[in-house]
């Protein structure tokens, strides 16, 4: 008896992890006047668990009593009603809503999938005779009565895709992997390891969140480690085979041992020829979709159907997982997808499903890539983040069989790949596709793009001269097909690339071609970009004062055009020229409000510069705690192969060694080592920023680093160096490093 004193014929329920509000759900739907409440899904998702644990909770809600049956296989209708009526206390049907007396009763019906129609016949007769009856019904389908509420039972949450806790305990915070935890604990004395987490999330993640699975699993790590157990049995997770003990035996757990594989298959075969067809279809997302891209995908080349019906009946068997409140909701277990997928390889399907799947997976990010530009990055960035793992399927398959669309789809990708510091190796996509010679005769503004792609990317990597001839080749391209926006974005690319080669002269040629053909047509934002690569001419000039004139023009047009990334650039822009104007404190604070603020929307390149800018000025403040820290997460944001920094006396040595240098933490490094008066490091950091800045696009950056090699080793030698750097950059020295260098030179002549 429950402790209120209602009479329980049902086991006790186990510890639930994970499922608390699906028993506040459920319970209050039993409470809601709903006769029949079928918890459905598939084999191991935990519906009987479940059913027991509402059954309990809600035990003092139904003082006539709490009972079950489990139907067994070839039932009939007449079984299960002598069955019901006699675990509810009563002799005949007829006497049953005498025996209850009006009050409420609960009974458990499991694994109605067994004898489905007898079962629909048995519960309405019963319910016609004891009104005061509830039923909560498990299964893998419906049970179909008039008035009945489904309730799939959904797999336990898992981490999402990107996320692998850091720790042991931070398992916890999704209930998949706090089972796993859990058993593992019950089968070895050690918790997993945190060189095992990547592999024990992997797992779950495989295992779809199904609690059997996740057991069944956990109890092999009696014998192997949790990365052993991925390896051997991540790529083969439907072969796993489920089992139960003796005694009330719930569906979940069926007396003969059957796999994942002819789980999920019991509910495939429920499904109508066509919805089939469909969830073979439907198996070649790899992560979360949304209904417009369900539809686009099962439309085929066709008309679009409503798919809603569909997802519903998925969903409604278990099949389909609908978690979160934005468009891409919908996902199918990976157990399901890999059973799909062999169910469509065996059906001749597999190559043109993924075929399809590529198509449309072009067509979201080319709807998708003009919001990366405007009042709409984040939305944009958002959505090409939940179809990350389609893109990356979607370009493998299409490179090996259908080029041209892989090409389509790596040519709308660049500014996202930037966004995300993926320019390394979107890069090396667009060059691959460019070389297939099956793309050679597409489209010519296709191929302007994808090689416009490269060189913005290359850009960020100071790879732009070896795509030089390629953005060139572009612009051309743009030109003849008079693709405007093409052109601009041909243009600014070229405005970056060519300082690079020292061709500042045409840098700034296209800067202001840039500006004419943007104010022509009216484009406010290309306005601000061309105003944005002039300014750097202005600072390479020594005008520093024309260079805060232009970027107040930069806000202004990026505030006219609703681009916020636009404004955040320029204030970036206007923390370096207060710094190479002595305004340290003004170019710290403005430059930490920037950095914060590109953390949150993703543009690692672009923060790495403002912090840069944060550093150096910290430096020369003197402020060495501060500076230091910059370095630090500089080093670790970007590592860039192939050098060793100088150690100093008092650092950490071994992993500073280590570490690489780069130009503007030798910066920061010389300049606090100057502070300190050890010339001698100081020369070394400076000397290591110089050779760095070569291979660099920013030249002011080189002529900064001999500036101050010049003060820290008073060597004639340097300034004939200087002296070529300036003549080969144009970059105008600034009055206090003229000022720096006369005091030099006249020291050396007092001497």
């Amino acid at each position: 008896a429950s402790p209120a004193g209602t009479p329980i014929a049902l086991p006790q329920p186990v510890p639930l992890l994970g499922r608390d509000r699906d028993v506040t759900e459920v319970a209050a739907l039993l409470g809601a006047d709903r006769p029949v409440v079928s918890l459905v899904g598939l084999a191991g998702v935990g519906k009987t668990a479940l059913a027991l644990a509402v059954a309990y909770a809600v035990a003092a809600d139904h003082p006539a009593g709490v009972t079950g049956v489990l139907v067994g296989e070839g039932s009939d209708a007449n079984d299960v009603l002598a069955a019901s009526v006699a675990v509810l206390g009563g002799s005949r049907l007829d006497d049953l809503a005498c025996h209850l007396a009006d009050r409420p009763a609960l009974l458990l019906v499991d694994a109605v999938e067994r004898a489905p129609e007898p079962v629909a016949e048995a519960l309405g007769a019963l319910l016609a005779a004891a009104p005061t009856l509830r039923v909560l019904v498990t299964g893998r389908r419906p049970v179909g009565l008039p008035g009945e509420l489904v309730r799939p039972v959904a797999p336990l949450d898992v981490p999402p895709i990107g996320v692998t806790p850091g720790e042991p305990a931070e398992l916890a915070r999704w209930p998949a992997t706090a089972l796993f935890a859990a058993r593992l604990a019950q089968v070895r004395p050690e918790p997993p390891t945190p060189a095992e987490l990547p592999a024990l999330v992997a797992l779950v993640r495989r295992l779809g969140g199904l609690p059997l699975a996740i057991e069944l699993m956990a109890a092999r790590g009696r014998i192997l480690d949790v990365t052993e157990l991925l390896d051997r049995y991540g790529d083969r997770v439907l072969d796993l085979a489920t089992g139960g003990g003796p005694g009330w035996r719930p569906a979940d757990r069926p007396a003969a041992s059957v796999t994942l594989r002819e789980a999920v298959a019991t509910s495939y075969r429920l499904l109508a020829g066509e919805e089939r067809v469909a969830l073979r279809r439907l198996a070649a997302f790899r992560n979360r979709w949304s209904v417009e891209l369900a539809e686009e995908l099962l439309a085929d080349g066709g008309d679009r159907e409503d798919a809603v019906p569909l997802l519903d009946r998925l969903r409604e068997l278990g099949l389909l997982s609908v978690r979160g409140t934005g468009p891409f909701r919908f996902r199918l277990l990976d157990a399901v997808r890999d059973f799909a997928v062999e169910q469509a390889a065996g059906e001749g399907e597999l190559a043109r499903i993924r075929r399809r799947h590529a198509v449309v997976v072009a067509g979201l990010v080319r709807r998708t890539a003009p919001g990366l530009v405007g009042a709409d990055v984040a939305a944009a960035v958002r959505v090409l983040d939940e179809a990350t793992s389609d893109i990356i399927a979607a370009l493998g398959y299409a490179a090996e069989h259908d080029p041209v669309t892989a090409l389509r789809l790596a040519a709308a990708l660049p500014r996202w790949w930037r966004l995300r510091g993926r320019d390394v190796s979107g890069r090396r996509w667009l060059r691959r596709l460019l070389a297939d010679p099956r793309t050679a005769d597409a489209d010519p503004v296709l191929r302007a793009w994808a090689m416009l792609g490269a060189a913005r990317l290359a850009v960020e990597h100071d790879a732009g001269p070896e795509e030089l001839s390629g953005a060139r080749a572009a612009l051309a391209a743009f030109s003849a097909a008079g693709e405007v926006t093409g052109e601009l974005s041909a243009r600014s690319v070229l405005c970056a690339l060519l300082p690079a080669v020292a061709a500042h002269d045409e840098a700034r040629e296209q800067a202001q071609a840039l500006l004419e053909t943007a104010t022509r047509h009216g484009r406010a934002r290309e306005m601000a970009v061309a105003q944005t690569h002039l300014t750097w001419h202005d600072v390479r000039v020594g005008d520093l004062a024309g260079a805060r004139r232009r970027l107040a023009t930069v806000d202004r047009l990026a505030v006219e055009c609703g681009e916020q990334r636009l404004r955040l650039q320029a204030r970036a822009n206007l923390a370096e020229v207060a710094r190479l104007e002595g305004r340290y404190v003004d170019a710290v604070a403005q430059g930490r409000r920037v950095a914060v603020a590109l953390a949150e929307q993703g543009d690692p390149g672009q923060r790495r510069r403002v912090l840069g800018t944060v550093g150096l000025a910290l430096a020369e403040e003197g402020r060495t705690a501060e500076a230091l820290e910059v370095v630090a997460e500089l080093r670790r944001a970007l590592p860039v192969p192939g050098q060793r920094s100088p150690v100093g006396v008092g650092q950490a040595g071994p992993d500073r060694a280590r570490r690489p240098a780069h130009t503007v933490c030798a910066l920061i490094e010389g300049q606090l080592a100057l502070r300190r008066g050890d010339r001698e490091l100081a020369a070394e950091w400076f000397e290591a920023a110089a050779a760095t800045a070569v291979e660099g696009r920013d030249r002011r950056d080189l002529i900064e680093a001999l500036v101050w090699l010049a003060a820290s080793t008073a060597d004639v030698a340097v300034l004939d160096r200087l002296d070529r750097a300036r003549r080969s950059s144009g970059v105008s020295l600034l009055p206090r490093e003229e000022e720096l260098l006369y005091a030099l030179v006249a020291g050396r002549g007092r001497r």
